[in-house]
């Protein structure tokens, strides 16, 4: 069956059942040509950048290749089954780590296929539950989400952000915690802000925003951001301005109280790396103004905690896998810095202070090592595991003697730990029950070379009954940028997968954190090109090594990911059978131009640096689409309120790649409605996405699954 859409002469387009005849939407191409240090370099689908909820023109676009993506993966024959086990897998209860706060335990909870966490309040650990705030109450279609908490220092208050629709934009209000009272307190514009309370209890430090031009709230580039102070009980209005920096209106500022109350201390950024500047204020002096601590932005200082006018950050000053300093306020010279806790072969991730002791949190090999230390830094205890894994948490108060982990790993849902700090014992409070056998699943890590021979970890896990002959559905997930780290997590969609006799492996690319500051750097602006040839050479050990063929590989990756994604289908058409880049970025010459984008300069560069530019526009995704070339089967995913990467990206690389493509295998994009970067989606849209992207490869690698028994 066939129908035709026609909007004002801006497209047209047929859908078809799942087939090689797809029509795809015909989008408009127009004559634009952007002159970037002497090099004319199109633009034909400016203006799908426009604002989906204000121009007509891409509302109207993104409705027709709705219609021919859902009708193509609804009419997929696995689709339906794929659905339901996910749902079933899903159906379990998620607990989140618990924190004290005022002499009360909270932790977040999911009864299984509920849209939002729920926060709940414990008297005891082994008390009833009570519900403090449930998310689901707030909309219909669980698009409202909990986007973070704080509380007042005694437990009176808590402060709570509200997000909607996936918006990085977030709302803060105020609760009344006995009486679950809520307050008039709210607080907009805000975004990429914690929330900090005074000792005394009767107000927080938090950074935001001017107020955005009408209609530009989701498009327009975030610049000066400012750090005020909010009385509980007074309107907005009335807060005051703690610090600014007009001179710098690309700085981004996070305000923290120290544990003791006295010291108020300003981290100053301005991008994605790890660099900051850091200013302190004597709380006790009313009128004192904030005072230069660390005065450039050539190293990370990270703060950790105090005692008194002494205070703890973790660097990689002089330590690329970064180390403990204790900074005395007194004399801030970085010559008189402390060093705690040296650089170790592993990398450094983070540092809490609890019970007088600092937890350190390692990464070996891209698996968790803690290795508790005293405050003089003298080797106390490692912490023990049950495998390859990730253990998350440990956090807490300095005065308190008890925390809480959870560790996971590709096969082991995760278990909720309380830990002893006096005496290093781990006493389990809540683990996961999955309806499935951990045991029926093989998790192991290898090492691969890169081009250049590179050294390059890579996890591969699949169902014990898998049979490995060369020709198994693979996926290859994967990330390196922004030093962030991808560690073994347990995944609802990616033990599905395994369970139909899928493949999983994941590279921790160049660009990521597992091996400090150095690795990181090796996958930056002129070295990007690094991180692509980790993850093809990836592609290429899993096919030698005999565990699956080109036709039968699939890539995936979201935001960072993405345009990953989006790279090595570029670059490498033929190594692939299906591509999943998701919430990418693909232009990368323009980037910069929106909401957050600007922050990513640190990690890609500027096409307003010539060399930068050049490097740039030789990995661009929607520039090195060529036509004429037979593409991997490719759906790509994004959202209409993702203001974060915002959704012209995927807009403008899917019509390049429809007028493009010239192969027989589908190459679609599925637009979310009502649905951000990620971040607080509700599990329903959840369920559905995967189910789509799953009966997708399925499909096109001519997977047939195994039957779960």
């Amino acid at each position: 069956m066939r129908i035709l859409f026609l909007f004002a002469g801006l497209l047209t387009m047929t859908a078809t059942l799942p087939a090689a005849d797809i029509t795809y939407v015909k989008t408009r191409r127009i004559d634009h040509v952007d002159s970037h240090h002497g090099t004319d370099v199109p633009d034909p689908y400016r203006w799908l950048e426009d604002d989906v909820r204000k121009s007509k023109s891409v509302a109207n676009w993104v409705e027709a290749q709705n219609k021919i993506t859902f009708g193509y993966l609804e009419a997929l024959p696995q689709r339906e089954t794929i659905r339901k086990r996910i749902e079933e897998l899903w159906n379990y209860e998620k607990f989140g780590t618990p924190f004290k706060r005022g002499g009360r335990y909270y932790f977040y909870k999911n009864n299984g296929l509920q849209n939002q966490s729920v926060l709940h309040s414990l008297d005891t650990l082994d008390s009833d539950p009570k519900i403090l705030i449930d998310p689901n109450t707030w909309s219909k279609d669980g698009t409202v989400a909990l986007s973070g908490t704080s509380f007042s220092d005694d437990g009176r208050f808590v402060a709570y952000g509200v997000a909607e629709a996936g918006s990085d934009w977030r709302t803060w209000r105020v609760m009344e915690v006995s009486s679950r009272r809520k307050l008039d307190d709210e607080l907009k514009w805000v975004k990429f802000s914690s929330i900090s309370w005074t000792k005394d209890n009767r107000g927080f430090f938090y950074s935001r925003f001017d107020e955005p031009r009408k209609g530009a709230e989701f498009q327009d580039l975030n610049l000066n951001q400012k750090v005020y102070y909010h009385r509980v009980g007074t309107p907005q209005t009335d807060d005051v301005l703690v610090y600014k920096r007009p001179d710098h209106p690309d700085w981004g500022f996070g305000a923290e109280v120290t544990e003791d109350g006295r010291y108020l201390v300003i981290t100053v950024w301005k991008g994605t790396d790890d660099k900051y500047r850091v200013l302190y204020k004597d709380l006790a002096e009313p009128y004192g103004m904030p005072i230069d601590l660390v005065s450039t932005f050539d190293n990370e200082y990270t703060f950790v905690g105090n005692d008194g006018p002494v205070f703890f950050f973790k660097t990689d000053r002089d330590t690329p896998r970064r180390s403990l300093v204790a900074v005395d306020i007194r004399k801030p010279d970085p010559k008189d810095h402390q060093v705690l806790i040296d650089q170790r072969d592993e990398t450094l991730t983070g540092v809490g202070l609890v019970g007088n002791l600092f937890v350190a949190h390692y990464l070996k090999d891209a698996r968790t090592q803690i290795r508790i230390h005293s405050m003089n830094g003298d080797f106390v205890r490692e912490a023990e595991f049950p495998g390859i894994g990730t253990a998350s948490g440990f956090g807490g108060r300095q005065t308190e003697t008890e925390t809480f982990y959870s560790f996971a790993s590709f096969a082991t849902p995760p278990s909720i730990y309380r830990y002893d700090m006096v005496t290093g014992q781990s006493t389990l409070w809540k683990q996961a029950q999955v309806k499935f056998t951990p045991d029926d699943f093989v998790v192991k890590q290898v090492f691969y070379e890169s081009k250049d021979g590179t050294r390059v970890p890579m996890f591969i896990a699949h169902h014990k009954d898998t049979k490995l002959d060369g020709k198994r559905p693979t996926l290859l997930y994967g990330y390196g940028g922004f030093n962030i780290s991808l560690t073994p997590r347990f995944s609802i969609s990616r033990l599905q997968w395994m369970e139909m006799g899928g493949v999983f492996a994941m590279p921790n690319l160049r660009g990521g954190g597992e091996y400090g500051e150095t690795w990181h750097r090796a996958g930056t602006k002129l070295n990007k090109q690094n991180v692509f040839d980790d993850f093809i050479a990836a592609a290429e050990y899993l096919i030698s090594e005999n565990y699956t063929t080109s036709d039968k590989l699939a890539v995936m990756g979201g935001s960072n990911g993405g345009l990953l994604v989006g790279a090595v289908m570029t670059q490498r058409p033929e190594l692939f059978g299906a591509c999943l880049p998701a919430v990418g970025v693909m232009d990368m010459l323009r980037f910069h131009k929106f909401t957050a984008g600007r922050y990513w300069v640190d990690d890609y560069g500027s096409a307003e640096n010539p060399k930068e530019f050049r490097a740039l526009l030789a990995y661009s995704p929607y520039h090195n689409l060529k036509p004429g070339t037979k593409y991997p089967a490719t759906l790509v995913t994004t959202a209409d309120t993702d203001d974060r990467v915002v959704p012209g990206h995927s807009f403008k690389f899917a019509a390049q790649l429809q007028h493009c493509h010239k192969g027989q295998s589908p190459v679609l994009i599925r637009i979310e409605t009502r649905a951000g970067h990620g971040a607080g989606k509700p599990t329903a849209k959840i369920i559905e996405e995967v189910a789509d992207k799953w009966a997708f490869l399925i499909h096109n690698l001519k997977m047939t699954p195994r039957k779960v028994k």
